[in-house]
């Protein structure tokens, strides 16, 4: 052990102990491809038979600012979960299944016990999705983060037959949107959030976050940092049980921003706001913050985190496949000719 190093803030043996402490959730998420474990320089992953052209999708994303929720609540085991969510639901709109998943984890000071609750949610992240987690990597970084604190991004590749791939250019006026549950807020918009929470170090901050609120059933804090859901399986399941014509996954940038990306030029789509449960944080962060309804749809999920558009013969097959997988479901507007965009009302 570098005594030097240790004295500059890097514990080297601290950063072993961690790898050891994460080992055990790691290896809850090996699946068939998977031919190296942790520890070296590389992830290795084989793409087995089945694919005919096979295509690699990639994503990556972080957790942001939601990070200063879990450092008040001190509770870490769920964020992993977030990082993995941002990414493999993205690969996910394409069509494609997700293979793999890599984390990064800056830390201020390296706490194994600390780490190994990140990378628990990770590895939960990754068996919700049916992903591996083959490989990552943990920085010590005192004095560019204080010593409580942490930055976790990640990314993953996934893999769809070239001939399967979703990307809106089948859409046609008619079909149907069907809308999936969210679990909350998942991990987009905390900075407004932080604002209207007054969300900071002090010890009135924790005070407010671990008060139980009547309105949301549980503290505030546990709202906001309930996890991101993670729709791979019933996105698949509905692939594989109907036509799935485009995909739209619900995160920075609301309904407004999102939803026209899965549309293709000459359709619009036509969403009614009273088609679905506005969950009661998002009514809290409204009335709260004084936010205006418009807004609203511009910056939150609302309590849909994931679209897809099926022919209207289909819906009730749709629903029922997310259903099957865990997942509620309903149908909450419609594809309609007219200029590229999203109409609520």
């Amino acid at each position: 052990m570098s005594q030097a190093y240790k004295s500059a803030g890097v514990d080297v043996e601290a950063g072993y102990k961690a790898v050891e402490l994460m080992k055990e959730h790691v290896k809850r998420t090996n699946i068939p491809g998977v031919i190296s474990g942790i520890g070296g320089f590389g992830g290795l992953f084989e793409i087995g038979a089945g694919y005919q052209n096979p295509v690699l999708v990639s994503g990556t994303d972080g957790v942001g600012t939601k990070l200063k929720l879990a450092f008040v609540m001190d509770k870490h085991d769920t964020v992993g979960q977030d990082c993995v969510a941002m990414c493999v639901n993205d690969i996910a709109c394409g069509g494609a299944k997700p293979l793999f998943f890599l984390d990064y984890i800056a830390v201020g000071k390296n706490v194994p016990e600390r780490v190994a609750n990140i990378v628990k949610g990770v590895a939960d992240g990754c068996v919700q999705a049916g992903c591996a987690l083959i490989g990552g990597e943990t920085a010590e970084m005192p004095g560019f983060y204080a010593p409580d604190e942490y930055d976790l991004a990640g990314f993953s590749v996934g893999i769809v037959d070239k001939d399967k791939i979703i990307d809106g250019s089948r859409l046609e006026a008619g079909n149907v949107i069907i809308g999936v549950k969210s679990s909350g807020v998942h991990s987009n918009g905390y900075s407004l959030v932080r604002k209207i929470f007054r969300i900071d170090d002090s010890p009135e901050c924790a005070k407010r976050m671990h008060e139980y609120s009547e309105e949301l059933g549980m503290t505030i804090g546990e709202a906001l940092l309930t996890p991101t859901k993670i729709y791979v399986k019933p996105l698949i399941a509905a692939i594989e049980a109907t036509d799935v014509r485009a995909v739209s996954h619900i995160t920075g940038g609301g309904f407004i921003e999102n939803i026209p990306r899965m549309l293709k030029e000459g359709t619009r789509a036509k969403i009614e706001k009273n088609s679905f449960e506005v969950l009661p944080i998002f009514r809290m962060i409204q009335d709260l913050g004084h936010v205006s309804e418009q807004d609203m749809f511009n910056t939150y999920n609302m309590g849909i985190g994931l679209m897809f558009a099926v022919p209207a013969d289909q819906a009730d097959k749709a629903i029922a496949a997310v259903k099957n997988a865990g997942e509620e479901a309903s149908v909450v507007g419609e594809i309609t000719c007219g200029e590229k965009g999203v109409e609520i009302c």
